[in-house]
């Protein structure tokens, strides 16, 4: 993209075959040029995020050579993963033991870890650390998740620490048709995400699995009314 010349930062796109990227201009140095003021700048262009559908996630694999880098949780991880791929998580399990993430954990557990099984986790600080130690800057990296939602977030984290061939599957692996890619697990990558007492009978078990819920919490916070309406038998 030699010749290019502009007075301020821009971005500029464009459609390849395979998905859409954004071009941006990160920086640039400049030289006064004496006698009529000019100022010539010369642009610095970095590649953007990419963002592909499952087919074209598979032609970049396949045909540019990109590795596929899971950011995902252990426990969707280990149910089901591309071949081959990188397990680098964004989210790790929370263990922390002070009193704010203990009834934040406890809190989880009983909704969304119940409901959904879903864990309680935090941001992966060894995240970035992990990425540079397998992989260089100008590697060609496809990132996946379970929603779409993971991945993007780590791109944003890789671009801004200098990463410049970075791909993501829209949507996320739950929007995978089975066979796509050759997986490992014991079920299907697009339903990795499916856990807890959602998966058991459906809208059946989503009903009594609020009525659980919402048991188990006025028997924890209300005790003496409890007491009162479920007395114990002698």
């Amino acid at each position: 993209m030699a010749g290019i010349i502009s007075p301020s930062p821009t971005a500029l796109y464009f459609t390849s075959n395979v998905g859409t990227r954004r071009l941006k201009a990160v920086s640039w140095s400049g030289k006064s040029i004496s006698g009529n003021g000019i100022r010539r700048r010369n642009l610095r262009i970095a590649a953007e995020v990419k963002f592909v559908n499952a087919e074209e996630a598979k032609e970049l694999i396949a045909v540019e050579g990109y590795s596929v880098v899971d950011v995902r949780e252990k426990t969707q991880f280990e149910r089901a993963h591309i071949k081959s791929c990188y397990h680098i998580p964004l989210f790790i399990y929370n263990e922390d033991n002070d009193i704010g993430t203990i009834i934040k954990r406890t809190v989880h557990n009983n909704f969304s870890g119940l409901f959904f099984g879903l864990p309680f986790t935090k941001l992966n600080p060894e995240f970035l650390k992990s990425v540079r130690n397998q992989f260089s800057q100008d590697s060609k990296l496809l990132l996946v998740c379970q929603e779409g939602l993971r991945s993007a977030a780590a791109a944003s984290r890789l671009e801004e620490a200098g990463f410049d061939n970075i791909a993501c599957v829209t949507s996320g692996l739950q929007s995978v048709k089975p066979g796509t890619f050759e997986s490992v697990g014991s079920t299907e990558l697009q339903n990795a995400g499916k856990a807890g007492l959602i998966t058991i009978q459906g809208k059946i078990s989503a009903v009594l699995g609020t009525v659980l819920v919402c048991a188990y919490l006025f028997i924890t916070l209300f005790p003496d009314q409890a007491e009162k309406l479920f007395p114990p038998t002698s």
